[in-house]
Order: structure tokens, then sequence, then C-alpha cells
């Protein structure tokens, strides 16, 4: 399949490059596409698995291209960061090769999931003459590259999850938590939903998403009537659902931000505090992407944002074409920072990676969707509302394919 974008080819006299950048993004990530694509959440130590067979190292270098750009991966970190680090680099590949070999080349760094691997990896590619970043995947390594990539004044495109690494000149390409909890509080409210109650895991992630639920209600006129903390990883939720099941009398929307088991678990102790959940309307965040949530009949009916899974659907389909393996989920933005990157280097000449082509307002398409970056090095993305089905996650409310002016 050739996925070269001939949108981006010629030039726009009228529109500007803006309007005309993100047209022919659209046409080629669009073209050649759609949970939560992130191992960080925020843990940079993932359960560990067995590392898959390597019978030959990985190349260091994709592409000829005149345009050197650095890819920091862990690729032989151990376990699932390993696996991701691998399913990412081949998502490169597969980018790169599908613009039909456009005028870069990926400087192919191996961080070992350590931030001492990731210094040193971004100094190595900084030093062979890399224009930007792409990676790493953990917070702590997006730290020490960052510190490297700041005193050359190199732009940085990173993979975090945790909104606590981006700032100047270090943008995250990943699901970030706050998207998720402000289009699902949005979409609650556009629904004439009004005061909510709330039950966080008391956790790194938990904190993230409990000051951006309390900012994004009160800035959409809606009242948190009562929000409580529960122990994380199995710890006793009945305090917690006992004053959350008094509150929510005075409430129409349930917020539940934890992935499966806790979730389910957080139900139940409310069902067993005497809360008629069929009254209110729960709602989650992209966590709840997961089969354990669509078999759990008391979540039948909740809602949570993810992104449209087609893209990610087509995706698989020519990853596996190609290497003959299925993608890990954060595959997709090693595939949309490299396919970024290379039609900003088509179109947009010496200025391809300057702080104003990189936060264009309209954002870009990619295969999870369109996303955008702001200023502070955080991201906007246009997200789905699905609701919980025995079968699965069923849009009820689609993601957006651009993004309005004042969004």
């Amino acid at each position: 399949m050739s996925c070269f974008p001939r949108a981006l080819a010629p030039a726009w006299p009228r529109r500007g490059w803006r309007g005309a950048l993100v047209a022919g993004l659209a046409t080629f990530l669009s073209a050649c596409s759609g949970s939560l694509p992130g191992l960080d959440v925020f843990n940079s130590n993932p359960p560990p698995k067995p590392a898959p067979a390597a019978n030959q190292a990985p190349q260091s270098a994709i592409g000829n291209g005149q345009i050197k750009v650095g890819l920091l991966l862990p690729l032989s970190a151990p376990g699932n960061a390993g696996l991701a680090g691998q399913s990412m680099r081949n998502a490169a590949e597969l980018a790169l090769a599908e613009f039909n070999n456009p005028n870069i080349q990926l400087l192919v760094k191996d961080d070992a999931g350590t931030a001492q691997g990731a210094q040193q990896a971004a100094q190595e590619a900084l030093d062979q003459g890399a224009e930007i970043i792409l990676g790493p995947l953990f917070a702590h390594s997006v730290t020490q590259a960052a510190q490297v990539a700041r005193a050359r004044n190199i732009p940085v495109i990173a993979f975090s999850t945790d909104s606590n690494v981006a700032g100047r000149g270090v943008y995250l390409l990943s699901f970030l938590p706050e998207s998720d909890v402000d289009r699902i509080v949005d979409y609650a409210i556009s629904q004439g939903r009004r005061s909510f109650v709330a039950m966080v895991p008391d956790n790194a992630y938990g904190a993230v998403v409990e000051a951006e639920f309390k900012q994004v209600v009160s800035r959409k006129g809606g009242r948190v009537v009562a929000l409580e903390r529960y122990p994380a990883q199995g710890g006793n939720m009945g305090d917690a659902a006992k004053l959350i099941a008094q509150a929510a009398t005075h409430a129409d929307v349930l917020f539940l931000p934890d992935a499966g088991d806790g979730a389910i678990s957080a139900v139940q102790a409310l069902s067993a505090a005497g809360l008629n959940l069929k009254r209110l309307q729960v709602i989650g965040t992209g966590l709840w992407d997961d089969p354990r949530i669509f078999a759990e009949p008391t979540l039948a009916g909740g809602w949570y944002p993810a992104p449209d899974s087609a893209g990610f659907r087509a995706f698989a389909t020519r990853y596996r074409a190609r290497f003959n393996q299925d993608p890990v989920r954060t595959a997709t933005l090693a595939y949309d920072a490299v396919a970024l990157v290379a039609a900003l280097v088509k179109t947009q000449g010496p200025r391809r990676f300057a702080p104003d082509t990189l936060t264009n307002a309209s954002g870009f398409a990619g295969i999870d969707g369109v996303f955008r970056f702001r200023a502070d090095g955080t991201n906007q993305r246009g997200l789905a509302v699905l609701r919980v089905t025995s079968s699965g996650g069923q849009v009820v409310s689609p993601a957006p394919h651009t993004f309005g002016s004042g969004t």
C-alpha cells in the first residue's frame, strides 16, 4: 500500500500552511490508518514478562535521508517495556516505508528503559546530528533526555503519559489522563448532568485525575458533591463507599477512574453500601477499555472516552502483514510521531520543527484520531465516548475529525 500524501506536495497560496498542513496530514495519516496506548500510567516498571528471543540486533538507523531524527526506545529493557520498545521501533519503520521513504534517517537508540540510558542515547543522537528526538517512553527517561536536548535547543516528542515531564520544547504524544477526564465530563454535562460524586484510587494516576476532574467540572458549571479516595491495589473500599453512597442522593453522575478490577471492586462496594447504581450515570476513563469492564453487569451503560478503534485495526493489519506479529498498543505513538516528522520535513523547510509549527492550533490527524500539542508540552486529542455493553464499547459520541476554534 502506498501512503504518500500527494496533498502535501503543492504550494498553498490562499489558506496558508496551517490549514493545508492539517489537510495534508489527514490525507496521509487517515488513509494509512485509530485504549490507552501507554505503559507509563504512571508506572515505569511494568510487570515482567518473558522478553522475545532476538536473533539479531535491530538496525541502528532506518532510512538514508539527510534530516536526522533520534528515536529513543527501551529495546533491551526487561519484560513488557522491551516488548513495547521493539514493537514501536517496527511501527516507526512501517511509517517510514508507507511515506515512501522521505528525506529523513531515524537514528534508533536503545535507552534500556533507564534514565541514564536515555541521557546517553539522547547525547549520541544529537552528536550524530539529530534535529528532533522522538521518545523516550517512560517519565524518568524523558526527564533526562529532555535535559540533554534543551541544552542544544532541540525539541523532543516523547511517549510518557505523565504530564509532569512536559514543558518547553518537550511535547507528549501519549494519551494523557487529563484528556480523558475533559472529554467524559464535558460529554456528561452536555447530556444534562450537573452533579458528580467520585471514588478515586489513592495513587499517582488518581491524583492527576482528581485534580483535572475538579477543575473541569467547575469550569463547565457542574458541581462535585463528594469525592473519596480508596487504597489502590486491593485496599478496603468500604468506608469510602459508605460516604459516597450517602452523598449520591444529591448527584446524578458517579465517576470511577480506575482499571478493570479496581472499578469493579468499587461498584461492588457501593452496591454493598446500599447505593442504587441504576439511578446514576456511571462514567470512567480510558482505563475502562477492558474486557473485564464489559463483563461486569453493574457497569453496563457506563460511559468512557477512547480513540476510534478503526484506525488501530487497520494499522494492526498492515503491521501483521509486514512483521508477522501483533503490535503493542503503544506502537501507534511511534508511527504517528514518525509520520508527523516526515510530513513536516517535506512541507515546512527550515521551520519544520519550530515551536509554532509543532503547536499548530488546528492539530494533526493520526492513527488514533486528531491531536495537537499545547505550548506547555501537553496535548489534546479528539476522543469518542463509548457505552459499556457486554460485547464491548459502543460509540455514543464520535471522535471529532478536527479541532474547532476556541476548543
